[in-house]
């Protein structure tokens, strides 16, 4: 093969997948925040993992990017194995609609798609046609470098050997699919370099199908990469893809005769017989395994059974790996790393709780060393939301999307100030010892329980996007906290004044209210980010 030639072939292949990639982030842009909770839809049922499978990896035009997502989401304990299944399943399915787009002979529009989708991003002012524009150009790309690839496969007529061993051994096939995908990382490429082949007259039906089984056993890989320094469930979840993927190849290989024969039926073009081919596999692989998938996920179980060691670590949901996969899925992993840190703080907020109002000497040490394990978890989570989110906004993001990413950092920032907060209160604790009058102890167990509800009531209206659980806390439990903080403070000065409470620690009571008043502050502003989010999906 000569350089020029090889040129031809490279250049077409990389011309392909930035068509892909640009293809990819328009749609994931034009999407937008509706991506994200199509994500959060993934911890379904298996039948409904299909579905979204499919969407997702539409969406961002990759089958291994999705399995990769779902291999993090199992890791982070989101995803049970079975769901796992069902969503890599429908990725499958999903991929081969870029196989099937690319079948269609329209290469004569590749120059001008990229033409009108230059064009149209010149004198875009919306952002939406700007992603339009792109994945127009993307689209035109695509089909370019299925053009550059076909003009430049005339060269491997002259391996008509090699050829001749392909079409003779499916196994040989097979493998050099695989080892295809693998060196492009990109199955979508390989098919679109089989058909360049194909529509040459180079290799037939016999030889273009193992390449295609061969195809989607190499697109695998990268999900076992991923998965190596990851828990068990998401080494079961990658074994889960391979295994579906190479159990299939199998009874296809075996079923060969007739499988061949129902991809001659489908079409008289070679073109769209190799795209019909990838889809057929796919489709009825997954109706074949769809009624075992529960025994599928029993026999991983037992290939890699879990052990008491397979923890979740104290970041839990932040994979970086999701960040070059697709930026809504990430910033729907901050959205679950947000969550975690909220159950943290309620978790802490019951601790100081039960150190206030169970108040035993004896055990002081003990629940400090115990809270100061919590405020040590907080302030990790706190910078690590703050890093993962600066590597999203650097892979850019859409505008809507952006504005939901923006509110999860800053409540981060929140919760973060609120485990502060609960340090102060916790740190008096010894007010509880015979310090303050009864009197007291019940207005402070009557404002720490309102402070509770705000900040309880102000994670699950950011949960759930839920705009009456917001204005609960801003209308109703802030102005609460702040009455009974203006109360409970002239109360207790007229208490002092009376020598009700000791002179020298009771006057710390008021820097408790004080604290809860900051931290009713903070709970206010996460029901506002709450208000912000739903405005930006308008």
């Amino acid at each position: 093969m000569d350089i020029k030639t090889f040129f031809n072939i490279a250049g077409g292949v990389a011309l392909f997948l930035y068509g892909i990639k640009l293809m990819s982030e328009a749609l994931q842009f034009i999407a937008g925040d509706r991506m994200r909770k199509l994500i959060g839809d993934l911890t379904k049922t298996p039948l409904r993992g299909i579905f979204v499978g499919i969407l997702v990896t539409v969406l961002i035009q990759s089958s291994t990017g999705t399995t990769v997502m779902t291999v993090s989401f199992v890791n982070s304990g989101l995803l049970s194995l079975n769901q796992a299944i069902g969503i890599i399943m429908g990725a499958n399915i999903g991929t081969t609609v870029t196989a099937q787009i690319i079948a269609f002979k329209i290469d004569a529009f590749a120059l001008p798609l990229v033409f009108f989708g230059v064009f149209l991003s010149i004198f875009a002012k919306k952002k939406q046609i700007t992603y339009l524009s792109s994945g127009i150009v993307g689209l035109g790309l695509l089909f370019l470098g299925m053009q550059t690839m076909s003009s430049a496969t005339h060269i491997i007529s002259r391996h008509k050997d090699m050829l001749l061993i392909l079409s003779q051994n499916p196994i040989t096939g097979v493998i050099a699919g695989m080892v295809l995908t693998i060196l492009i990382q990109s199955s979508a490429a390989t098919i679109g370099l089989t058909m360049a082949v194909a529509s040459q007259g180079l290799i037939g039906l016999d030889a273009a199908v193992p390449i295609i089984l061969g195809d989607n056993i190499g697109t695998t890989l990268t999900a076992i990469v991923v998965s190596m320094g990851a828990t068990r469930p998401a080494k079961q979840a990658a074994t889960a893809h391979v295994l579906f993927n190479l159990i299939g190849t199998v009874i296809f290989l075996l079923a060969f005769p007739l499988y061949k024969q129902i991809i001659l039926w489908s079409s008289p073009d070679i073109g769209r017989q190799i795209a019909n081919a990838h889809t057929i596999f796919n489709l009825l692989n997954t109706v074949i395994f769809f009624p075992f998938v529960g025994l599928l996920a029993k026999l991983i179980s037992r290939l890699i059974p879990l052990s008491p060691e397979d923890k979740l670590e104290e970041v839990m949901y932040l994979d970086l790996n999701l960040i070059s996969v697709s930026s809504a899925s990430a910033v729907a992993a901050v959205k679950d790393e947000l969550m975690h840190m909220g159950r943290i703080i309620h978790d802490m907020f019951a601790l100081v709780r039960e150190t206030l109002f169970s108040y035993d000497s004896s055990k002081l040490e003990e629940r400090r060393k115990k809270f100061d394990n919590y405020e040590q978890s907080v302030n990790k989570i706190t910078e690590a939301i703050a890093g993962y989110s600066s590597e999203i906004w650097q892979r850019g993001v859409s505008d809507e999307v952006s504005t939901v990413l923006g509110c999860y950092v800053n409540a981060s920032l929140d919760l973060e100030r609120i485990g502060d907060r609960a340090e102060n209160l916790i740190e008096r604790a010894d007010l509880m010892d015979n310090y303050l009058s009864e009197d007291a102890i019940n207005e402070l167990k009557d404002m720490f329980d309102t402070t509770t509800l705000s900040i309880d009531t102000s994670m699950k209206s950011l949960n759930d996007e839920n705009s009456s659980e917001a204005w609960k806390v801003i209308r109703d439990l802030e102005k609460k906290i702040d009455n009974q903080e203006r109360t409970y403070r002239k109360a207790h000065i007229d208490r002092l004044n009376r020598g009700e409470c000791d002179p020298e620690k009771g006057v710390n009571f008021i820097s408790l209210l004080s604290n809860l008043e900051r931290i009713g502050d903070h709970s206010n502003n996460i029901a506002g980010y709450t208000l912000d989010i739903i405005k930006s999906n308008v």
